[in-house]
C-alpha cells in the first residue's frame, strides 16, 4: 500500500526558513515527485517539481526561495523553504504527477507564516 508523509511544517516567521520531508512508503521507485500546496479558499497548486535525473521546476511564487531536492532511491523528497511570506499559508503535499491526477495525497503538513 502506498503512502505519502510528509513533515516538517509548523508556524513562523515571514523572513524565517522551514524544511518540509516526504517518505513516500511503498514507492519502489519514481521518475518525478512534486510539492504541493493548497491554501484555505483556493485550489491545490503544483509548486516545485524533481525528475529522478535531478531536473528541477518551480513555480514563479516560490522560485529563488524554495529548493526541492531528494532522490527515488531513498524514496525522500525535501523542501527547503527560505525567506518565507505570510502567502505561503498553506497546507503542502508531496506527490508523484500521477497520485495527484489520481487524487491520492497524504495527510499533508500545514504551514503558517506570521508576518
Amino acid at each position: 500500500q502506498v503512502r505519502l508523509v510528509e513533515s516538517g511544517g509548523g508556524s513562523v516567521q515571514a523572513g524565517k526558513s522551514l524544511q518540509l520531508s516526504c517518505i513516500g512508503v511503498g514507492i519502489v521507485s519514481w521518475e518525478e515527485m512534486g510539492w504541493y500546496r493548497q491554501a484555505p479558499g483556493k485550489r491545490r497548486e503544483s509548486i516545485a517539481n524533481i525528475t529522478r535525473t535531478g531536473d528541477t521546476k518551480y513555480v514563479d511564487s516560490v522560485k529563488g526561495r524554495f529548493t526541492i531536492s531528494g532522490g527515488s532511491a531513498e524514496n525522500t523528497l525535501y523542501l527547503h523553504m527560505a525567506n518565507v511570506k505570510p502567502e505561503d499559508t498553506a497546507e503542502y503535499h508531496c506527490n508523484t504527477p500521477l497520485g495527484a491526477q489520481l487524487g491520492v495525497w497524504g495527510q499533508g503538513t500545514w504551514v503558517i507564516v506570521s508576518s
